[in-house]
C-alpha cells in the first residue's frame, strides 16, 4: 500500500513537471501576432488600380492585391474605347470580371472613367452631328454603363481631367496634341454637370468624383478644380468628392502636396488620392541606379503623403489612398515615357520595397 501511494504521488509529481512546462514554453514561444499590412493599418480604404490580365492569370499579383488592398479601381477596362468601341455596343466582360473579383472578396470598387477626352473610339473622334446628336451620345454612354454597374460600383470618376494645365481654363482646341477637349467643343462648357447629373440619375447610391492631376504643382490648376467642385456643389450638382491623381517624383515640393490637400479637403466633399505613384528618374536618365538613397527618398515621400492626408483631410472626407497599380512591373511610367523607373511600393517580383514600409509607417502615425 505504501508503495501503491509513493507511486501514484510520482505519477501526480510528474504530470506537474510537465504541466508548468508547457506552461513556460507557451509562455515563451507566445503566438506571433498578425503581419501588419496596408489595408489592416490604414483608418480608410487602401486601394489599387488593377488590370483584368494579372487578375486572370498571375497568382502572385492576387495574393499581394487581397492581403494588402481593399479597394479597386480598374486600369483601363470602364474607359470608353473598351466599353463601347462600337456606337451602341457594350463589351463589359472585362470590366465585369474586375466588379466580381471585387465583390467575391468583399472589396470597394470604384469606377474609372465615363468622361475623358483621352482613350475615345474612332466612332466617337469621327462622329459628325449636330449640338443635339453629341448630347444624346454623351448621355447615352454615360447612363448605360452606370446602369449596368448599378449598385456594384461604390463610386465613380465621372470626368476625368477636364482642366488645362497652362490657364486653368477647360479644355476647348488643341493647343498641344491631345490637350483639348472634344466634349467641351461639341457639348459648351457646362458639359460636367450634366456629366454628374446623367450619371446620378443612372446610379443614385453611387458616389460620384471629379478626377484630375496637378494639384500639387500648379496653383492655378488647382485654383480652377477648386472653383470647379465648388460651383459644382453650390448649384446641387450631385457630386460626392475630387480626386487628386498624385503622379509625383521625389523632386515635388512637399509643400505643394499639403496646400493640395488642405485646399480640396476645404471644399467639404471626400478627397481621394485616386493614383498615387512617386517616380525616381523624372529626368529620363538611361543610366539611372536604384540606389540605397534614392529608395530611400522615395520611402519618405510615400511616408509623407500618408501622414499628410491623414493630418489635413478631416476623417469623414477621407476616401481612401489608391496607388496606381502596386507593382512596379505593372507600372504604366517605363512604356508611356520610355524610361527606367520604380515608382510603386512592390518590386517587379512583387517584393516589399522601402517605399512600401514608408507608406506602411505614414499610415500609422
Amino acid at each position: 500500500m505504501v508503495g501503491t501511494l509513493r507511486c501514484y504521488n510520482c505519477l501526480v509529481l510528474f504530470f506537474c513537471i510537465l504541466i508548468i512546462a508547457e506552461s513556460c514554453k507557451k509562455k515563451s514561444n507566445p503566438t506571433p501576432e498578425p503581419a501588419a499590412t496596408l489595408q489592416s493599418t490604414a483608418p480608410f480604404p487602401m486601394g489599387a488600380a488593377v488590370n483584368s490580365p494579372n487578375l486572370k492569370n498571375k497568382a502572385v499579383y492576387v495574393g499581394v492585391l487581397l492581403t494588402e488592398y481593399n479597394s479597386v479601381t480598374p486600369d483601363y477596362e470602364m474607359k470608353l474605347n473598351w466599353v463601347e468601341p462600337q456606337q451602341g455596343v457594350f463589351n463589359y466582360a472585362d470590366g465585369d470580371y474586375i466588379v466580381n473579383f471585387a465583390t467575391q472578396h468583399h472589396m470597394r470598387f470604384h469606377g474609372h472613367n465615363l468622361i475623358w477626352h483621352q482613350a475615345l473610339p474612332d466612332w466617337v473622334l469621327n462622329f459628325q452631328g449636330d449640338t443635339s446628336a453629341w448630347e444624346n451620345l454623351f448621355k447615352t454612354h454615360i447612363e448605360s454603363e452606370a446602369a449596368h454597374y448599378k449598385g456594384e460600383v461604390a463610386s465613380w470618376d465621372v470626368v476625368n481631367e477636364a482642366i488645362r494645365d497652362d490657364n486653368g481654363a477647360l479644355r476647348n482646341q488643341d493647343v498641344n496634341p491631345g490637350d483639348g477637349s472634344i466634349w467641351r467643343q461639341h457639348l459648351g462648357p457646362d458639359y460636367i454637370a450634366r456629366a454628374f447629373q446623367y450619371a446620378h440619375e443612372a446610379d443614385p447610391n453611387a458616389l460620384l468624383f471629379y478626377n484630375d492631376y496637378g494639384q500639387e504643382w500648379n496653383g492655378v490648376k488647382l485654383d480652377s478644380i477648386i472653383a470647379l467642385v465648388t460651383n459644382l456643389k453650390n448649384r446641387g450638382i450631385p457630386i460626392s468628392g475630387v480626386g487628386m491623381q498624385m503622379h509625383i517624383d521625389i523632386n515635388t515640393d512637399p509643400a505643394g502636396i499639403t496646400a493640395g490637400l488642405q485646399k480640396l479637403a476645404a471644399t467639404g466633399l471626400k478627397v481621394h488620392v485616386s493614383e498615387l505613384d512617386i517616380s525616381v528618374n523624372p529626368n529620363n536618365d538611361p543610366n539611372i541606379v536604384f540606389t540605397t538613397a534614392l529608395q530611400l527618398t522615395q520611402a519618405s515621400m510615400y511616408q509623407f503623403i500618408a501622414e499628410t492626408y491623414r493630418a489635413t483631410v478631416p476623417a469623414a472626407q477621407q476616401y481612401g489612398i489608391t496607388t496606381w497599380e502596386f507593382s512596379d512591373a505593372d507600372s504604366w511610367i517605363p512604356s508611356f515615357y520610355n524610361r527606367i523607373d520604380w515608382p510603386l511600393p512592390f518590386d517587379a517580383n512583387y517584393k516589399k520595397k522601402p517605399a512600401y514600409f514608408g507608406l506602411l509607417k505614414g499610415l500609422k502615425y
